[in-house]
């Protein structure tokens, strides 16, 4: 993935990692270095939703978590992850065409599969936010699953038979992730 690129054209800092265990735990660890984007190109223990593992293949998808530091209060974040997978719904439909489906509140299913999840942490002190993770997984050019996760998940690649830019999803996802936080 070219690195410089996407922080050029989004205009972010971006920590990146060929192999990481878990981009989700390492913002947590390193949150108070301030905003930051962690893109790896393979999780050995991606995490998802209610702790299950998510799974990320080497250097075909997609695995980043967004650090941010809101100033706003609580209240005004109500509902962030939906607007998420509306951002990123709205990304591959500008860009392919393709309708994707939200599976309320943090998946995005592709012909009745799973193919994005959305993990959104928020750490509080009283009404203050003090930061604020937002984990994206995205299957795009994955054309391998295995058995336990075979039946359930999906990639663009596998169903639309060609290989995706993963770089310009990254950057539009990133680009529409900012504005709504910008709206907050």
């Amino acid at each position: 993935m070219d690195i410089d690129y996407i922080e050029k054209m989004t205009n972010k800092k971006i920590k990146y990692f060929e192999e990481i265990e878990s981009t989700h735990l390492y913002a947590k660890q390193i949150e108070k270095q301030g905003d930051f984007i962690i893109i790896a190109e393979k999780q050995t223990a991606g995490i998802g939703t209610k702790g299950r593992r998510w799974y990320t293949g080497t250097g075909k998808n997609i695995a980043m978590t967004i650090i941010k530091h809101p100033t706003c209060k609580i209240e005004k974040i109500e509902g962030l992850t939906t607007k998420i997978a509306e951002s990123i719904r709205d990304v591959i439909k500008e860009l392919y065409g393709y309708e994707l489906k939200i599976k309320i509140p943090n998946d995005l299913i592709l012909n009745n599969k799973k193919i994005s999840g959305i993990l959104t942490e928020i750490h509080t002190q009283a009404e203050k936010i003090e930061y604020l993770l937002i984990s994206i997984g995205f299957n795009v050019n994955e054309d391998y699953f295995d058995e336990e996760i075979e039946q359930m998940a999906t990639s663009l690649k596998r169903e639309y038979k060609k290989e995706f830019d993963r770089e310009i999803i990254v950057i539009k996802i990133i680009n529409k992730i900012k504005e709504i936080i910008e709206q907050m």
